[in-house]
Parts: structure tokens; C-alpha cells; sequence
């Protein structure tokens, strides 16, 4: 049987309201209706269309369908066992049939009465969240939020919010997928809580990049303070330290700083690199320049002698 995606023939999540779908339908079904659609594939589409619908619009049909789990669209796939005896007709040999056909088989009154009292899993979800280099470093709580299908009071399966605080420890790393155990959809029956996989990815920093558990910063420095040799001030997430810039520093030198980058979980932590660029004055004062048309007329140093 050949798997379609509904929800991206919609174009909705898979976290999309019964409002979200409708809307989605109904603009579609518009668009690519035989009677105003000009699109060669416009019939093929507006059934595509209506078939998706007639399956997430149903809340239990939606919960079955969720239950496949995600695959590519046309790619050949079977339902998992637990899946037949919860859901699939007996009747059916999944290759002979679409899956249009399984669930337009699918009627409240007509299922087994065992496989709608089957302990059934919660769906799992995957949510994607941004973190700051700060909270990374130190560890942070986000509020997460989606909708999930549990059953009210009178039996009656519906789409609610659920809202709750992740804790993210320190030293995760960007594009880390974080597995919350129980976090997702509600079982049925007596069945097990989904799982929710949330995918970690840092907001841009305005000073530092980070490469694994590595930090890198900018450094700007005074042609003096790279010719003489100095002592600077560089920020890092824990607090400012002192940098001794040897003398005849070049521009993109790369100074290491121990210790300093993004902590991993052993405890241990990355370094931080100081990648120097030398800076001159925008608008130097008259005694600057003339100090440096001094410098220029004594000076022998010439960094282009290789050109020759």
C-alpha cells in the first residue's frame, strides 16, 4: 500500500486544528475545482484534496491515521500489526488496497468492539524550539504548546491544547533532538503516553559563533596594541577575561582560550577562540596622523615582499 501524506496535500501540520484543516480545505477545494481550476492536474488534485479531508476531519479516523506514523508520499508501506488489530478490517490484505480504501471502511458502528477497546499508544510529536548561546551554556526552561486527541467526558474524541515547561539542561548542542518521554499524545485504553521529540536550534549570537562545543569571537585590536603586545578584555558566556595578545600578532590569528566555549556533559567545556582583526582609527586626530605618517616614513616592514 502506498502511503500519502494528508496533511501535506493540505499544506497544514500535523499539529493543525479542525479549524486549521477546514480552512485549508475549503481554500483548496476552490482552487482546484473542475469547474475554475485551469490546471491540467486540477481534478486529480481536488480528489487528492477531498480525500485528505474526509479522513482528518473524522477525529477517530484522524487519531488512526496519525497512528501510521510520517512517510514519504508514494512510498510503499505496511500498517504495523498493532495498527491492524486496533484499527484495520480483517478482511483486507493491505497490498490489494489504497489507503482512500481503508479508510472510507472505516465506520463507528461497524468496527470490532474488541479493537476499539484495545489499549492503543499515544501519538508521538516532534516540536522545534530556539535557545539562546546563554541558556545553552547555563541551562534554561521553555514553555511548550500543542494540540493533542483525548477523549471528554461523554466519550467524544477532540483536539485540546497541551501546554507544559521542558527543562533543557546545560550543554546541549545546536540541532541536538531531545526525547521527552510521555510528553506527547494521551494513550487510549490503558495505552502507554506518545513521546515528544524536541529539535534544539541557537538563536544567532551577536558576538560569538559556536562549532560543536567550541566558541569563536571577533577580535578587534590596534595596530600597536598587535605590534607592541598587549593585555585585553575579551567577553566570554561566564564572564570577561583577560587576554595577553603577544607581540607581532597578525590579523586572523586565532588565540585560543581554554576552557572557555560550551560546557559538555561530562562537565568538561569547549574553547573559545579570539580570531584578531586589526582596526585602525575611522577618524584619526591630527597628532594620529601624524604619528603614523611618521611610523610610515621610518618604518622598513613591507608585508607584500613575497608579491616580488
Amino acid at each position: 500500500m502506498k502511503f500519502k501524506d494528508y496533511y501535506e496535500i493540505l499544506g497544514v501540520a500535523r499539529t493543525a486544528t479542525n479549524d486549521e484543516i477546514k480552512k485549508a480545505y475549503r481554500k483548496l477545494a476552490h482552487q482546484y475545482h473542475p469547474d475554475i481550476s485551469k490546471d491540467p492536474a486540477g481534478e486529480e488534485k481536488f480528489k487528492e484534496v477531498g480525500e485528505a479531508y474526509s479522513t482528518l476531519k473524522d477525529a477517530e479516523k484522524r487519531v488512526a491515521y496519525d497512528q501510521l506514523g510520517s512517510h514519504p508520499n508514494g512510498q510503499e508501506f505496511r500498517p504495523p500489526p498493532e495498527w491492524a488489530s486496533q484499527h484495520g478490517n480483517q478482511e483486507f490484505s493491505f497490498e490489494d488496497i489504497d489507503l482512500s480504501d481503508l479508510f472510507s471502511s472505516f465506520s463507528s458502528g461497524k468496527r470490532h468492539a474488541q479493537g476499539r477497546n484495545m489499549p492503543m499508544p499515544g501519538q508521538d510529536y516532534e516540536l522545534s524550539t530556539q535557545i539562546t548561546l546563554e541558556d545553552a551554556y547555563h541551562g534554561t526552561t521553555v514553555d511548550l504548546s500543542f494540540t493533542v486527541p483525548e477523549y471528554d467526558n461523554q466519550g467524544q474524541l477532540k483536539r485540546v491544547p497541551h501546554t507544559f515547561k521542558a527543562r533543557i539542561p546545560k550543554g546541549v548542542t545546536n540541532g541536538q533532538k531531545m526525547l521527552l518521554r510521555g510528553k506527547g499524545g494521551k494513550g487510549f485504553h490503558g495505552g502507554r503516553d506518545g513521546d515528544l521529540y524536541l529539535n534544539i536550534s541557537f538563536i544567532l549570537h551577536r558576538l560569538f559563533r559556536v562549532m560543536n562545543y567550541d566558541l569563536f569571537i571577533d577580535l578587534p585590536l590596534t595596530p600597536w596594541e598587535a605590534a607592541l603586545g598587549a593585555t585585553v578584555k575579551v567577553p566570554t558566556l561566564n564572564g570577561a577575561v583577560n587576554l595577553k595578545i603577544p607581540a607581532g600578532t597578525s590579523s586572523g590569528q586565532k588565540l585560543r582560550i581554554t576552557k572557555r566555549g560550551m560546557p559538555k556533559q561530562n562537565h568538561e567545556h569547549g574553547d573559545l577562540f579570539a580570531i584578531v582583526q586589526i582596526s585602525v582609527p575611522p577618524n584619526p586626530t591630527e597628532q594620529e596622523r601624524a604619528l603614523l605618517k611618521q611610523l610610515a616614513d621610518t618604518s622598513t616592514f613591507n608585508p607584500r615582499e613575497h608579491f616580488v
